[in-house]
């Protein structure tokens, strides 16, 4: 009997049930940008480095993909209601811990208790999603859909954001957050009946030992790669500590899954070629995605725009991505080869960063970058869903979960790798082309002596005496060598990714075996922990 009880009340119409769905899987997906809203916002509040914010979502990132396999054993325990209940209220006592607090290590600890809860909200919300999506053809442009919406969800919380922090104090945004989590999970209970999406399997012999040694490894991956720089690499007692851990605990873990019964993260979805280039190429595409940081870091430090703007020319991002994930989903329908849609993508992005190393080379304004901003989420909308579901599908249905799972520590790992060289290079770049600059300024050059003389007398027009007039345009001249070595810096990171792009769409063009992977979401569900 209770097999046929329906998951919503009878009286709640469809339009309904959708919109308090969206409103429960809003939050959770805007929880994962909020640390980077606005780094310097966040930094000066807590009174902590940029990279310290960074690694705060990091962290995020790590908990969540390391609870993803275990938080399956507690979605199909506990009742579907009670368990997006708990999920919200762990969210809404940790966003008001955020809020209240100033300490750097209490604020990270909080932050991974968010992403712990942030997969079980996402789960849950996700499932439900797809209870309403009956065919495969919707399924397939339901989760094109879904992973469209987490390539925006960064524009979309700095354009929701930047007006609160403008206005406030950044600690604010987990204030705001537990608003936004409280009227979708009221409506939530009101509407659902007390069910179980899946057959109920006790909680018993719950693997935490791989757990805590999985998820250790993640957040000791993310420390290395995003301090490393800072601290010289293996220079630094810290770094090599964190790498010679990172490396124990992979062995254990691989020993550990060799060997046990029902393996935390099954090995063996890596016999299977199609999914390791499905993966690989899901990491290559977080590292080109990243690189869009460099742009709006060029928004910002070079062009001056202050995160409501920055917000509004991410717009154009948007509607890139939009048009590619419904590209994306119609190719994904009709059957077509994955291989051509892949490269179109890749060139769609290569266009992108060769298109964006010509506008940093000039004085080009905010309005230029239009057209090439909706170029790289074309791109990005094209490749994201295809690749997920592809490399998904390529394994048998089996091994779905453990395939979901290990697929999203490849795009954690992307995701800080993409952070890691673009700190290196920007460093190493940087510094080569500030100390070029500065070699060639001499007081004898007339153009050194025409530009110093230019911001003097501009200083001097505000009223400042001419003693200190001449120390400020000095300080400026050193401010446009800092400038003009961060263009630089853009434009050799985008010639790299460039050239990477290049050999990508080559290699695809090249592996004819890439179309025998038929996709399948009826048995294989991709994970909903993407971000």
């Amino acid at each position: 009997m209770a097999k046929h009880t329906p998951i919503f009340k009878p009286w709640a119409s469809e339009w309904l049930i959708r919109a308090v769905i969206f409103l429960n899987l809003l939050p959770s997906m805007l929880v994962f940008g909020l640390s980077t809203a606005s780094g310097p916002a966040a930094a000066g509040y807590y009174g902590i480095e940029p990279a310290d914010v960074q690694y705060s979502m990091v962290l995020f990132y790590a908990s969540l993909a390391g609870f993803f396999a275990l938080e399956r054993r507690f979605f199909v325990f506990i009742a579907s209601k009670e368990y997006l209940i708990i999920g919200t209220v762990i969210q809404i006592i940790a966003s008001y811990g955020c809020y209240i607090t100033r300490d750097l290590h209490i604020l990270l600890g909080l932050r991974f208790i968010q992403g712990m809860a942030n997969c079980v909200t996402t789960s849950v919300c996700i499932t439900l999603v797809f209870s309403r999506l009956r065919t495969s053809r919707a399924r397939e442009i339901g989760y094109s859909l879904f992973y469209g919406i987490l390539l925006c969800i960064t524009a979309i919380t700095t354009l929701l954001t930047a007006p609160i922090i403008d206005a406030f104090d950044y600690n604010v945004l987990y204030k705001w957050m537990i608003f936004i989590y409280v009227p979708g999970a009221v409506l939530l209970v009101l509407i659902m009946n007390r069910i179980r999406l899946n057959r109920r399997f006790p909680l018993y012999q719950l693997d935490w030992a791989s757990y805590v040694i999985y998820t250790t490894a993640l957040c000791l991956l993310g420390y290395i790669l995003l301090y490393g720089q800072q601290y010289y690499w293996w220079a630094n007692d810290r770094i090599m500590a964190a790498t010679i851990g990172v490396i124990m605990l992979a062995v254990i873990h691989i020993f550990r899954q060799r060997f046990l019964k029902r393996p935390y993260l099954s090995l063996e979805v890596f016999r299977y070629r199609n999914y390791v280039t499905g993966v690989a190429l899901i990491l290559i595409l977080y590292i080109c995605r990243g690189a869009l940081n460099v742009t709006t870091n060029h928004f910002t430090t070079v062009l001056g725009m202050d995160p409501r703007h920055l917000s509004y020319i991410l717009l154009a991002n948007i509607g890139g991505i939009i048009g590619g994930v419904l590209y994306s989903s119609r190719w994904i329908v009709m059957k077509r080869p994955m291989r051509w849609i892949w490269i179109l993508g890749f060139a769609l992005l290569l266009i992108f960063h060769l298109w964006m190393h010509a506008l940093f080379a000039t004085q080009a304004d905010a309005p230029t970058f239009i057209v090439p901003l909706i170029v790289q989420g074309l791109g990005a909308g094209m490749l994201m869903a295809p690749m997920i579901i592809y490399a998904i599908s390529s394994v048998p249905s089996h091994l779905g979960s453990t395939a979901s799972a290990t697929g999203v520590f490849f795009r954690f790992t992307g995701f800080c790798l993409s952070i890691a060289l673009i700190n290196y290079f920007q460093l190493f770049s940087r510094k080569v082309h500030y100390n070029r600059f500065l070699e060639l300024v001499t007081s004898l050059d007339p153009f050194v002596t025409a530009r110093l003389e230019g911001y003097k007398n501009a200083v001097t027009a505000k009223g400042i005496p001419a003693d200190q007039a001449a120390k400020m345009a000095n300080g400026l001249l050193y401010r446009s060598a800092d400038i003009q070595a961060q263009i630089r810096f853009s434009m050799d990171y985008y010639y790299l990714i460039s050239c990477f792009l290049i050999l990508i769409i080559l290699l695809i063009a090249l592996l004819p075996y890439l179309n025998r992977t038929v996709i399948n979401l009826r048995n294989n569900q991709p994970a909903p922990a993407s971000y």
